[in-house]
């Protein structure tokens, strides 16, 4: 395909999310599965207008002065596509695929309209009644913030200490632009793709296969290292999931001690298994049922919580969401959160840490979680933030996380990670 019909297929994906409300995911699956003569990078630069296009939406939209989907894709290939009006217009000369060129008022709109003066929601590019919480977790300084989870995210990778090396993976996967992250020695990095170009699939590689990494954000694999698992020690994954952090845990305490990995929505449990025999992982029980809990009450060094949340630390991944996402759909988050805390605290023995994690960057989710749940219970007190960070990296430079009033907040901004929040609370004695 040529780029005119790659843009015009974006296009009728984009309609397609916006008029059926649908995951991108599932819009651009659907599109490939009716789209066959279409290869593999046809459909990778397809996605990547979609999803520049997704995370940029009111941006683009201010600066064509149109919001519809033909707009948003052309916004897309110019602002993060690396082109220009005109290697569009001649690119588009011949192919009948092409959608018609971009008309001169939108055109003289692009050209002569200064983001700075657009309103800051705008500017962030997020729903306005969104503002407010991020207002409050970060202050001033939210736009930018907010407005860094438009760009595109890199491929993160955590090498797996029990089954290989970072050198070993590095070599490995040498040919997909691998490289050293500063934070952690166990985390990798492939950087954001550039203009029209896609990442490697190295879930196929044998590296992988062999168990020797894992796909994982480094914020996560941060947020998993704050909580301070040691070899030896009894943890509760309470809202496992499918894993990520249980492996992460798993590898830092060298398969000793004990994980139980459990979560409310046992499907979700479900790619565990396979992941954790992938990993080489031998100190972890999987529970699907509240009750096989029972016995761990008060016996915890350590529980987890990855606390379910509206995600909108992952909007760089899921732009789509943020759009779809709602304030009723927020309050109900909350009261999980609450539920969730009021619950797992029960199983942290005297001296033991909770450990609160989400991946959202809203006051709502976060630091007033924190502020209900220490008033609330004051056998639980909250270890200084700054000490868990020094702890965790060994080399951060310049790097630093956010330090609300509690806990501390990763970004693409103050991280260069997805957003997540982290606070670790200790249960007196």
């Amino acid at each position: 395909m040529r780029l005119g019909g790659r843009l015009q297929a974006a296009i009728e994906v984009l309609n397609d999310i916006e008029t059926g409300k649908r995951p991108a995911f599932d819009a651009l699956k659907d599109w490939g599965a009716a789209h066959r003569f279409a290869g593999a990078g046809d459909r990778a630069v397809i996605g990547n207008i979609v999803y520049d296009a997704l995370r940029r939406k009111l941006s683009i939209a201010w600066r064509m002065d149109e919001d519809d989907a033909r707009a948003l894709a052309y916004g897309a290939l110019l602002s993060d596509g690396g082109m220009e009006i005109a290697a569009i217009d001649a690119a588009f000369e011949g192919d009948r695929f092409a959608p018609a060129l971009l008309e001169q008022p939108r055109r003289a709109a692009w050209e002569s309209r200064n983001l700075d003066e657009a309103e800051p929601h705008i500017r962030a590019d997020v729903p306005q009644w969104c503002a407010p919480s991020l207002e409050a977790l970060f202050g001033t300084r939210w736009v930018e913030e907010a407005a860094a989870l438009a760009t595109r995210p890199p491929v993160d990778l955590r090498v797996n200490a029990l089954k290989s090396t970072p050198q070993a993976v590095l070599s490995a996967l040498e040919k997909a632009g691998a490289d050293k992250t500063a934070l952690l020695e166990q985390a990798l990095r492939i950087a954001p793709i550039e203009a029209l170009g896609r990442h490697p699939n190295i879930q196929t590689d044998q590296a992988f296969l062999d168990g020797w990494f894992e796909v994982q954000d480094l914020g996560s694999q941060l947020a998993a290292r704050m909580a301070g698992a040691q070899p030896g020690e009894q943890v509760l994954d309470y809202c496992a999931g499918a894993g990520g952090k249980t492996l992460a845990l798993a590898a830092v305490m060298g398969n000793s001690g004990q994980i139980h990995a459990y979560d409310a929505e046992r499907a979700r449990l479900s790619p565990m298994h396979e992941r954790l025999q992938r990993a080489g992982v031998r100190n972890t029980q999987v529970h699907g049922n509240l009750d096989a809990l029972a016995p761990l009450v008060e016996r915890m060094d350590l529980v987890l919580t990855d606390a379910p949340c509206t995600g909108s630390g992952t909007w760089r991944r899921r732009p789509d969401a943020k759009w779809r996402l709602n304030e009723q759909q927020l309050e109900r988050r909350m009261q999980d959160q609450h539920e969730v805390l009021q619950s797992a605290r029960h199983y942290v023995k005297p001296g033991g840490r909770l450990a609160y994690v989400t991946c959202s960057l809203f006051a709502e989710e976060n630091t007033q979680q924190i502020e209900r749940f220490l008033a609330e219970n004051a056998d639980f007190t909250e270890i200084a933030p700054e000490t868990l960070w020094n702890g965790v990296v060994s080399d951060a430079a310049s790097i630093a996380p956010v330090y609300p009033s509690h806990g501390c907040v990763l970004s693409p901004l103050s991280t260069g990670t997805d957003g997540f929040y982290v606070s670790i609370l200790r249960k007196e004695s």
